[in-house]
């Protein structure tokens, strides 16, 4: 036995009433128990237990064994846990709740590769306009813009997730683009009605002033991914996050402008109740969806020191 096998042994037999109780544990006979301690005894050249017909006492020997060797096979622990955290086997429920638009957009897809790689678990996604609640058990992780203000939920930021004003090049051909925010109440402004009463207000940040627009158009919605169909068919422009939108800047069908403003940030965060103990396959799942969505949507990653 190794000296590893003899710590952890005689942390089973020390928090244990009776030598009876430690071999029923382990699945041994009691002799077998009985001399396997005694050579430990051996071994290391002290007693470390009194041992009564009523109950065993640790001498002070054996407090010393036993107090030293916990952080030990604590630390054990860590590293084999951290060595098995790229693919954990993972059992029971995965409850997620997520906005409509990421999580058809985006999470759905890195969600089948998770749940590919743990058969055994079983995942469910649930997409809703405004956030749920995780407080009432329901869900076990949500995926949301912007940091939640409750204190007893844990925060993780998977990726920045800038606004950006733009709109398509056949709707700027008819439009001069705007320099300045004041500009917007010439222009035929796709309102999203999401998340609030001031969804028509449109805040910029210029060399530390702020600006803010009531903003009218002719065309508004509660879904982005319509709104957003309205801005590539030329009806407008969009305030969008950037996930949504980068695509589309890339190859040219819609363009950034007030590039010199910053739009406020909603930034995209993993959350989940504060436990004593973070269950493992949410745990994974964080880690797993911050590469995924880091891979994704590498202009949005967040350096994580």
């Amino acid at each position: 036995m190794s000296m590893i096998d003899d710590l952890s042994f005689f942390q089973q037999v020390a928090t244990r009433a009776s030598l009876t109780e430690v071999a029923r544990h382990l699945g041994l006979s009691l002799p077998a128990v009985s001399k396997r301690l005694s050579q430990l005894e051996q071994r290391l050249g002290v007693q470390l237990l009194q041992r009564t017909t009523r109950r065993l006492s640790l001498t002070p020997e054996g407090v010393l064994y036993l107090e030293g060797g916990r952080p030990i096979l604590r630390q054990l622990d860590e590293l084999e846990s951290a060595l098995g955290t790229r693919q954990p086997t993972l059992h029971g429920r995965l409850r997620i709740n997520a906005t409509l638009g990421f999580g058809r957009r985006h999470l759905a897809q890195v969600v089948s590769a998770f749940a590919r790689l743990h058969p055994e678990l079983e995942v469910s996604l649930e997409l809703s306009s405004q956030p749920m609640s995780l407080l009432d058990d329901q869900f076990d992780l949500g995926v949301f813009m912007g940091e939640p203000p409750d204190s007893r939920l844990i925060a993780v930021r998977l990726l920045e997730n800038p606004r950006v004003l733009c709109g398509a090049p056949r709707y700027l051909e008819d439009m001069p683009a705007p320099t300045q925010v004041a500009d917007l109440a010439a222009h035929n402004c796709i309102v999203l009605r999401q998340f609030g009463s001031d969804y028509a207000i449109w805040r910029f940040r210029k060399d530390g002033r702020d600006y803010a627009h009531k903003v009218t158009g002719t065309l508004s919605s509660n879904d982005g991914e319509v709104a957003l169909g309205w801005a590539l068919d030329g009806h407008g422009l969009i305030l969008r996050s950037r996930w949504d939108v980068q695509t589309h800047l890339e190859s040219g069908r819609l363009q950034a402008l007030l590039t010199d403003h910053q739009a406020p940030q909603a930034d995209v965060y993993a959350v989940y109740q504060q436990r004593r103990h973070t269950p493992q396959r949410i745990a994974a799942f964080v880690h797993y969806l911050r590469e995924a969505l880091g891979q994704r949507l590498p202009f949005a990653m967040v350096e994580h020191g």
